[in-house]
């Protein structure tokens, strides 16, 4: 999809309105005779002693020689101590020096308390939802901050039977171009999952990094010893991450654990990915049938797991 002039002067509006709350364009950087890469790469040292300039260099995206001119300057003021590596002699590791330190500290405590100031003047809601959004563009831009971010599942709490509705209707509409029923059809699903939930046999996982929520998955129960898994989500900036296995295979776990014979689930044979999800854990389908729904032609597909005197799979990494 090709990128609109919208779309780029909302993010250049944006990049000029942080930068002015921050105090980017200011002469020297938290009142400080110091510019922003000079703050940074003092803050890359103090917080990462006898990292070397070669990593800082590549990064922080600098060129060498102006990073080599910053380093001389600290030098030269007695803020910055060298220590050649015992791997390679042409390379020094870098250490603030106790002036450095002194000289450093302040600046720490002033950045704290700008961003103190910033977040004080949010509500809990808005200052959450600014965190998330922030936590979205980090991971937009590298994979390894995605790599980096711990994933971790929680149950439900109030607050997330709304995510689980919006994130299905709105994704599923973007890619699939599914109407409105569909979002119909899964706030039924937890409308009732809410009302009727038996904690020992029933659950709901949430998905999340740095607070933001990114998958959901339910396990509910049907007739004759069967669950069922529904409602299986990835966030688009979460996916390539394993997410979508550690989501099926916690599910699988949880009704082994509840004493099911067997999971059973319903998917759309245009559903690529999750269907793939199912494979791998050891689904089979059972059943196909054409349908129309959604506002399209659908093949729906019934897929089965038997629990009883089959051995677990390793979660998939």
């Amino acid at each position: 999809m090709a990128v609109s002039r919208a779309q780029i002067a909302e993010v250049r509006a944006f990049n000029r309105d942080y930068t002015r709350r921050i105090g980017v364009l200011s002469q020297g950087l938290l009142d400080s005779p110091y510019s922003l890469t000079e703050v940074r790469v003092m803050y890359e040292i103090a917080h990462r002693p006898g990292v070397m300039a070669a990593q800082l260099a590549e990064e922080l995206g600098l060129d060498r020689g102006y990073l080599s001119r910053i380093l001389k300057g600290f030098g030269a003021k007695g803020l910055l101590t060298r220590a050649d590596s015992a791997a390679d002699a042409r390379r020094q590791h870098l250490r603030l020096t106790a002036a450095g330190r002194r000289v450093f500290a302040p600046l720490e405590r002033r950045s704290q308390q700008q961003v103190r100031a910033l977040l004080s003047r949010l509500d809990g809601s808005r200052r959450q939802a600014l965190l998330e959004a922030m936590s979205v563009i980090r991971c937009a831009f590298g994979a390894a901050g995605r790599q980096q971010a711990k994933v971790s599942l929680r149950t439900h709490r109030p607050g997330d039977m709304g995510w689980v509705v919006e994130r299905h209707g709105a994704l599923y509409f973007r890619e699939h171009g599914w109407n409105e029923e569909f979002e119909a059809l899964v706030a039924g699903i937890t409308a009732e999952f809410i009302r009727k939930l038996d904690p020992a046999r029933e659950r709901c996982w949430i998905a999340q990094a740095h607070g933001r929520r990114l998958g959901c998955i339910f396990l509910v129960a049907g007739e004759s010893g069967t669950a069922r898994l529904r409602l299986l989500l990835v966030e688009p900036e979460a996916r390539g991450l394993g997410l979508g296995g550690m989501l099926v295979a916690e599910c699988v776990r949880f009704a082994r654990a509840a004493g099911y014979e067997r999971i059973v689930l319903w998917t759309q044979e245009n559903l690529a990915a999750a269907r793939h999800l199912y494979e791998r854990a050891g689904f089979t389908r059972t059943a196909r049938e054409s349908h129309h729904s959604f506002g399209h032609d659908l093949v729906a597909e019934t897929w089965q797991l038997e629990l009883r005197n089959v051995p677990a799979r390793p979660t998939a990494s």
